[in-house]
């Protein structure tokens, strides 16, 4: 039997799917024939054989004026930039995670992409630059220029040791998240606490990339939870995707690299905050009870405070310890994920593309009470940078801006690769705000009033410009 480029046929499936989209009247055999004429005609991206380089590069003395790093007992008190090079000697591309809030301004993205694309000789398009988004990291993000150097460090060290490699896919699952949109018991107006009734994505999306000997030298993964758990703290910690990630690295004696990035979270929270929030009490002078507090009534006097009151030793090690907690039951199903990737390919094409989806905007006049709609005018258009890296089969579909998770969802529903993962909060900062869902502008979040966007527009364009992305990717 001939052996056929699996690969070949998803591009038929693909591209029969985008042809009956895209002309509803044809007959099905008529689309099936156009799939063919597509794979005939269409530029693909061409394979070859896969090399890997990882490296993470240490930045946690930027956040030290004198920039002495004291003894820490916990390994998310460490902040760091890594990177995965890929090259199948046609192409190359590049993934970058940092331990930060976001990658911003984003003329800093800009700067560092075009700057990685020179040295690498490639499109700018298949470089992705994330942030973990993790809250309590403010101190590093201040200093821009440390985190500049600090990417493109970690994408030369990648660079400099390529290895032949293969890549794989899968999903586990992490029951840690919990959608953060619900009506207030005590007021009747909308808040941000634990529902879970609404929609929450449990996926844990894992690509990893093994040596000759079958050991990893690299993975990425992407969840769906913000990492608040240390918000205004004033706790240095890369919260609990830099405890998932160390968990990790640690398991496999250093060896290797792993990147966390965020899925769709623009709703999402930890389902357990009390340990934050009970920090945050003790900061703005509130009793604990040992009961769960509500988050926005500690949070709320933080701001612009003055004089807050001095840390309990007891309640900070509880938070250091959770989100510690956190990040190993992250990093070990990443672990379980990777070591029950059957399905692994060295041979592979690598294709990127990215957009600016522009939708109509609107600026905030006036900020109500939370909970109360927020009053408006017209104002210039939103704009949202997206973007796909296909490696073969498998697709990173990014975006800037930090998305409902029900986009992402509907995103991968509508894809026609089984194997797609989300990731946000890549490649700069976008002008938009959240991306809520259409039918969450009645609820009147923070997410939501403060979103430059109208409904209407976005969530559907990104969907749509993802599932096309992939598309393309295989045609």
């Amino acid at each position: 039997m001939p052996n056929y480029d699996p690969i070949f046929f998803l591009r038929a499936i693909s591209c029969a799917r985008k042809n009956q989209k895209n002309s509803s009247h044809l007959k099905k055999y008529t689309s099936i024939l156009a799939s063919f004429l597509c794979l005939g005609f269409t530029g693909i991206a061409l394979a070859g054989p896969l090399s890997v380089g990882a490296a993470r590069v240490d930045i946690t003395a930027t956040a030290y004026e004198d920039g002495e790093v004291p003894p820490l007992d916990y390994s998310h008190q460490y902040v760091y930039t890594r990177a995965i090079v890929l090259d199948n000697r046609e192409t190359k591309a590049v993934l970058v995670g940092a331990d930060l809030a976001g990658i911003r301004p984003d003329e800093m993205y800009l700067d560092a992409a075009n700057a990685i694309a020179a040295e690498l000789d490639i499109p700018v398009a298949n470089i992705i630059i994330s942030a973990s988004h993790t809250h309590s990291t403010y101190p590093v993000v201040s200093d821009r220029d440390a985190v500049y150097e600090a990417i493109l460090q970690s994408v030369r060290l990648a660079a400099s040791d390529m290895q032949l490699a293969s890549v794989g896919f899968d999903e586990g699952a992490v029951h840690l998240n919990v959608n953060r949109d619900i009506i207030d018991r005590r007021t009747g107006r909308w808040t941000q606490e634990s529902n879970l009734d609404y929609p929450s994505d449990k996926t844990l999306a894992v690509i990893a990339f093994y040596d000759e000997q079958g050991l990893p030298i690299a993975g990425y993964m992407s969840y769906a939870m913000h990492p608040v758990t240390g918000y205004l703290t004033e706790i240095l910690s890369s919260d609990f995707p830099g405890a998932a990630s160390r968990h990790v690295e640690q398991a496999f004696g250093d060896d290797m690299v792993m990147i966390f990035s965020q899925g769709a979270s623009g709703d999402q929270n930890p389902l357990h905050l009390r340990t934050g929030t009970n920090a945050m009490a003790v900061g703005s002078g509130m009793e604990i009870t040992g009961y769960e507090i509500t988050r926005e009534d500690a949070e709320s006097p933080l701001r612009g405070i003055e004089n807050r009151q001095p840390h309990d030793p007891l309640i900070d090690e509880t938070l250091m310890r959770w989100m510690d907690a956190q990040g190993m039951v992250v990093g070990e199903e990443a672990i379980r994920v990777m070591t029950h990737i059957n399905r692994k390919t060295g041979d592979v094409r690598i294709a990127g593309k990215q957009l600016m989806l522009s939708c109509p905007g609107r600026d905030l006049v006036e900020r109500q009470p939370r909970g109360y709609p927020g009053t408006y005018k017209d104002g210039e258009d939103a704009h949202v940078r997206l973007g796909f890296l296909g490696i073969n089969d498998i697709g990173l579909a990014w975006t800037n801006a930090e998305i409902y998770t029900r986009i992402g969802m509907h995103a991968k529903d509508e894809s026609p690769l089984n194997n797609l993962m989300i990731v946000t909060k890549a490649n700069g900062q976008p002008n938009s705000g959240y991306v809520p869902t259409d039918d969450a502008y009645g609820r009147n979040t923070f997410q939501v009033v403060g979103s430059r966007l109208k409904p209407g527009c976005a969530e559907r364009g990104i969907i749509d410009a993802f599932t096309d992305m992939a598309y393309d990717h295989l045609n």
